[in-house]
């Protein structure tokens, strides 16, 4: 019983983890594609 707890707890914390880098890294492409166009807009 306290096996399976966590190892269900672990899963849920590596989801989690791996759930937030995707959230940052898309956040990051927005930052950086939102500066391309200022780059290009300035020229």
């Amino acid at each position: 019983m306290k096996r399976t707890l966590l190892l269900s707890i672990a899963a849920l914390f590596t989801l989690s983890l791996l759930a937030g880098c995707n959230t940052v890294r898309g956040v990051g492409q927005d930052i950086e594609e939102g500066g391309e166009a200022i780059q290009e807009s300035s020229y």
